[in-house]
């Protein structure tokens, strides 16, 4: 019995280490053929910081009631972006400062800015 168990076991971890081995995947997104990701993880961050903190007055499509987005990157540029996500803007945008951080406003503007 014992060595019948001991070839079961010897032979799961023969086929177990066959499957394995391979490095698994890294989740960023697609590659494509020359192996680069197409950044996949860094829209879906960004776009998790607008759903959070903007898509409440400004639509999850961008183009909500307190301003349209949709095209906001023909008026602003990403460092005007930046600064008015981190100050707000007289006339309703507030200053959003001490609630995202400086890298997550960057990726913000940026994001916006392409936005055209």
């Amino acid at each position: 019995m014992k060595k019948w168990l001991v070839a079961i076991l010897f032979g799961s971890v023969l086929v177990l280490g066959a499957c394995g081995g391979e490095d698994e995947a890294d989740d960023n997104g697609a590659t494509n053929d020359a192996g680069q990701t197409d950044g996949g993880e860094t829209a879906s961050a960004v776009e998790e910081v607008y759903e959070s903190n903007c898509a409440a007055c400004h639509g999850a499509d961008l183009a909500g009631g307190a301003a349209n987005l949709t095209a906001i990157g023909s008026k602003y540029t990403s460092d005007e972006l930046k600064d008015i996500i981190l100050n707000g803007k007289e006339g309703g945008m507030p200053a959003f400062e001490g609630r995202i951080s400086d890298a997550e406003a960057q990726d913000l503007a940026d994001w916006l800015a392409e936005k055209k």
